[in-house]
């Protein structure tokens, strides 16, 4: 059957991800709307950054994809299945990249990735590196996802980023990428790929292998890479109500305000 299949010029192939669905309106405006508001922020000398949350990860001898180089016929061994059964924890990394610097700061979570969650993620990154670097600075652009704890719709996304705007007198200029262009945020391919390239074939046995793989990324381009535990907890289901989300100083853009707004301090 295989000489027959090769005959007819068949070979073994995997599945190949191609089709996106039904384009979303406006979704090409909105990349260059927000390639055009960087290139403003940054001849400006504001501070971009790009967030997103990376894939969770459990904690103990579990299999991480990729190959590294062990003696021969001595593989590291690790649990046949992802069982959280078998787990001493996880792993929650919140990524913030600073576009300007090409630096990553990495938070990581040990409950749910909440928008609290990833707002504080923010809020250290500024804390202990981005207030010093753009001393002066009056506002801040943060590119993020549509959807997941920085989702465009998500309430409590808004209303924790009104009190990091409150508490840093920062102006919080937010643009989301719309549906089906996660991959061409910037913390994707600049940050994330890199921490996935150096811990490939290690298992992620505890927290301070995390911190330590994550701390030692570095690329020839000039990355490097900052990381951080937080034990904080953040419950789920948090209600914010409409008379909470209209107090905010939250000022949408004339283009998709639904995607693009700013948060003023109060």
């Amino acid at each position: 059957m295989r000489r027959l299949l090769r005959a007819h010029d068949s070979t073994l192939q995997a599945n190949k991800k191609a089709y996106e669905g039904a384009s979303v309106p406006d979704r090409d405006e909105q990349v260059t709307h927000l390639k055009e508001a960087c290139a403003q922020a940054e001849a400006a000398g504001t501070p971009i950054i790009s967030v997103d949350c990376k894939k969770k990860e459990l904690l103990g001898t579990f299999k991480n994809n990729g190959q590294e180089w062990q003696p021969t016929g001595q593989p590291v061994t690790v649990h046949v299945y992802d069982f959280l059964s078998l787990a001493d924890g996880k792993a929650i990394p919140y990524g913030v990249y600073d576009i300007l610097q090409n630096t990553g700061f990495v938070t990581v979570g040990q409950d749910h990735d909440t928008a609290a969650f990833a707002v504080e993620s923010s809020r250290r990154w500024w804390q202990h590196h981005g207030q010093a670097r753009y001393a002066g600075a009056r506002a801040l652009v943060i590119v993020a996802d549509g959807g997941g704890s920085n989702s465009s719709r998500g309430r409590l996304w808004k209303r924790e980023l009104q009190g990091l705007a409150n508490e840093t007198g920062l102006t919080l200029r937010v643009s989301h990428l719309p549906p089906g262009t996660s991959k061409w945020n910037k913390i994707a391919h600049k940050l994330f790929s890199y921490i996935s390239i150096n811990w490939r074939a290690r298992p992620l046995t505890s927290m301070e292998t995390v911190i330590e793989l994550i701390s030692s990324t570095t690329t020839t381009g000039g990355l490097t890479v900052a990381a951080v535990v937080d034990t904080n907890s953040y419950p789920t289901k948090i209600r914010v109500s409409t008379a909470e989300l209209r107090a905010l100083r939250l000022v949408r853009d004339p283009f998709h305000g639904d995607w693009n707004y700013a948060l003023h301090p109060q």
